[in-house]
């Protein structure tokens, strides 16, 4: 099992970042098998092509928009994920579109797309991310490493 957990978001804008944020306190937190590999994919989009290739899993984290407060953790998966492209859900959308679009066209899209966004509160230049992200980072985080119990693959907890 190849499981790749991408992290996307710009750090610079406050709550925006929250999808690289993600991915930082899970590796932090949890050392994870050798099939899982984590990333942190910034605002790559197209340049991922090749490390998101052929995956078994790929699970994103992103901030969304979507209904409810900020710091809400939200779940897609397959075809809930095809289904989001055609409203504007997250900051990335275009990027990541493409990128698996462009995968299905090469036969070489993940065969399983989770993905596990926060409701951002501030998309404003800053480092931080509001209080409220910080609790959606930490439910994010317990909601993936689920995910990886699930997919056979169970991240250890680091101690600290």
């Amino acid at each position: 099992m190849s499981v790749l957990i991408l992290g996307l978001g710009n750090i610079l804008l406050s709550d925006e970042g929250v999808g690289v944020r993600i991915v930082e306190a899970l590796g932090a937190a949890h050392e994870l098998p050798d099939t899982v590999e984590v990333l942190d994919g910034g605002t790559s989009g197209m340049d991922l092509l090749d490390v998101v290739a052929d995956r078994d899993c790929l699970i994103v984290a992103d901030a969304v928009n979507a209904e409810g407060p900020a710091g809400r953790v939200v779940r897609l998966e397959n075809d809930d994920v095809r289904a989001l492209f055609e409203t504007r859900f997250s900051p990335h959308q275009l990027g990541l579109c493409d990128l698996l679009a462009t995968l299905r066209l090469m036969g070489k899209a993940p065969r399983r797309v989770i993905i596990v966004g926060v409701v951002p509160k501030n998309l404003g230049v800053g480092l931080d991310l509001t209080p409220a992200v910080i609790e959606g980072r930490d439910a994010a985080v317990i909601m993936i490493v689920d995910e990886l119990t699930k997919l056979g693959t169970p991240p250890t907890r680091r101690l600290n």
